[in-house]
């Protein structure tokens, strides 16, 4: 049995207690329950948005994963036409659009090699004036057969051509013509004379500039 200086110390150290507790508060249950309905919703409001993360997540994966997959079959589709479009100008030769890093294709550029027939071209810069020129036209002309767009404006791309390439430049533009309106700009008179429309510009002795507009099928129809 405990003797009453125990009891007396004990009572001293319950009593020490409930001063370092204080004063009872009578509202405490209530607030508990505001406090614990608000860890809830809070907890709640967290996994909310470590789900909707994930599915963020998951979907930009995905978004990756098809801009990937778009990309890579967009430039073998271009890579295709640009073969067949600089074999066309060129009567031959071989050409090739790739990926300078295949292992990396979101940081990749773009390798362009072109060979003319009868020449090895390590480097473009070693292609003539005109062979650029054909070259280049050759790779828009892919782009638009594989993604047409409604309008086209070419400026003197034809100036370093002769007649011959001039004439292979005309025919692809005209059958491209059908699902892309071109304005071409230039000093030709071949590709003037395959123009459905003709603008001029003109000065005159008061130094006034004018546009002059003939549209060929017009021409016909009085002729």
């Amino acid at each position: 049995a405990e003797s009453d200086a125990d009891l007396r110390r004990r009572v001293e150290t319950l009593r020490g207690r409930l001063r370092w507790l204080g004063r009872v508060n009578p509202e405490a249950a209530g607030e508990y329950e505001e406090i614990r309905v608000r860890h809830e919703e809070l907890t709640a409001q967290i996994d909310d948005l470590e789900g909707a993360e994930r599915r963020m997540l998951a979907a930009e994966a995905e978004l990756a994963a098809l801009i990937q997959e778009r990309f890579a079959t967009t430039c073998r589709r271009v890579d295709a036409e640009f073969q067949r479009y600089f074999q066309l100008m060129f009567r031959g030769g071989a050409a090739r659009l790739r990926l300078s890093d295949e292992e990396d294709p979101e940081t990749s550029g773009l390798e362009l090699e072109a060979q003319p027939p009868g020449k090895r071209v390590e480097d473009l810069a070693m292609l003539s004036g005109g062979e650029r020129s054909l070259t280049a036209i050759a790779l828009l002309f892919a782009l638009l057969e594989v993604r047409p767009a409604p309008f086209c404006v070419l400026d003197e791309v034809d100036a370093a051509l002769d007649e011959a390439n001039v004439g292979r430049f005309v025919g692809a533009l005209k059958a491209l013509a059908e699902r892309t309106q071109f304005v071409v700009i230039t000093h030709n008179r071949r590709t003037i004379e395959q123009a459905d429309s003709i603008y001029g510009i003109t000065m005159g002795e008061d130094s006034v500039s004018r546009v002059l507009s003939v549209r060929l099928a017009d021409l016909e129809l009085d002729d």
